[in-house]
């Protein structure tokens, strides 16, 4: 039915039983028992045919008598656009007062506070509350990053209070407010490099848990790999509490059913961490494209920064980007070798066998 010109009722008839939205800049039809008229991809309840009239636009069904549903708003030019132009407006206000709850927003944009939070995380893949979280944290970086006072930095971001921002600093900077205006030069990250079925791996971890796990043949590349990282990270021998996280994170890397109980330190755009957080829904054994994985974050649009941000991990493995491919299936990239992506995805396929 796509592309077709609908010459005749019956064509348009059809069209509506499909709710075919190649059709909706074709015509319009109306149901005189309601007295309302809809585009014909309309998700409405279908009317009886009999009770059915078709019109070449909206104008010709307003001068019949006929209401424009609210629903697909079939009088709008293009509704889809009206809806992303209110989300475009929730995300200004909200860029401009952190402080606004879901009602007001809501109320705003002239929604109901439960369709607007559907409607936006579908557009955005994120919540109004996360995207409330991710703009006082852009705005707290900036500040700090001009030498603004860490009070001045805190409550120019949007937090209330210096106490409201503490009690979420993890969340926001991943270290505290003071070490990252200081370029995070005091943040301790200690590593140790070790070997596993993939090669040589570098663990590193931070005082909030384990926060670079790398992949490698060569020490001096995996040293080099970390310092650009963490600048002042610091190798160290294994030793007591830290050689037994080393070999838990070693066991958890050889053997993909055995589940990484270690706290981890994730650092990342909130966009990044939407796509490590779906990498880790994918089940061992079993691969998603990048579209897949974009559509699963509300982004479908997003491929290519769902790749780049697949390229940004720092934990091997414990994040599964290996589990992507491209929509044909081909291996793709891979930032510790393509070779170590077939491997991986060949003993996970292997293990689900058995």
């Amino acid at each position: 039915m796509k592309n077709l010109i609908l010459n005749t009722d019956e064509e348009r008839w059809l069209a509506v039983l499909a709710r075919d939205s190649s059709a909706d800049n074709q015509f319009v039809f109306a149901v005189q028992t309601t007295g309302i008229f809809c585009r014909p991809s309309c998700r409405a309840r279908h009317a009886l045919r009999k009770n059915v009239r078709f019109f070449p636009d909206a104008r010709h069904a307003e001068q019949a008598g006929f209401r424009p549903c609210k629903r697909c708003a079939p009088d709008k030019a293009d509704p889809q656009a009206a809806k992303m132009a209110k989300i475009e407006q929730a995300c200004r206000l909200l860029e401009e007062d952190s402080a606004l709850t879901l009602t007001a927003l809501a109320e705003a944009v002239a929604m109901s506070p439960f369709h607007f939070h559907r409607l936006f995380k579908c557009h955005t893949g994120m919540t109004p509350k996360s995207w409330q979280q991710a703009a006082r944290a852009r705005r707290l970086r900036a500040a700090l990053t001009q030498g603004d006072t860490i009070t001045d930095s805190v409550l120019a971001a949007g937090f209330p209070d210096s106490s409201s921002y503490y009690r979420k600093a993890d969340d926001v900077l991943g270290m505290t407010a003071k070490q990252y205006r200081n370029g995070g030069s005091d943040v301790t990250v200690r590593y140790a490099i070790s070997d596993c079925e993939l090669g040589r791996c570098l663990v590193a971890e931070s005082e909030r848990g384990i926060c670079a796990i790398l992949l490698g043949d060569n020490d001096d590349a995996l040293a080099e790999e970390i310092h650009t990282l963490f600048p002042h990270a610091q190798q160290e021998t294994p030793e007591g509490t830290f050689a037994g996280r080393l070999h838990q994170v070693i066991t958890s890397l050889d053997n993909s059913g055995t589940a990484l109980a270690l706290p981890l330190d994730i650092r990342g755009t909130a966009f990044q961490q939407q796509v490590w957080q779906a990498l880790r829904a994918i089940p061992c054994g079993e691969t998603a494209s990048y579209q897949q994985v974009a559509s699963a974050i509300g982004k479908p649009n997003a491929v290519r920064a769902v790749a780049s941000a697949c390229a940004a991990n720092k934990l091997a493995i414990v994040i599964p980007c290996h589990r992507v491919v491209r929509n044909d299936g081909a291996l793709s990239g891979y930032r510790w070798g393509t070779a170590r992506k077939a491997q991986l995805l060949q003993r996970e396929a292997k293990n689900q066998e058995e």
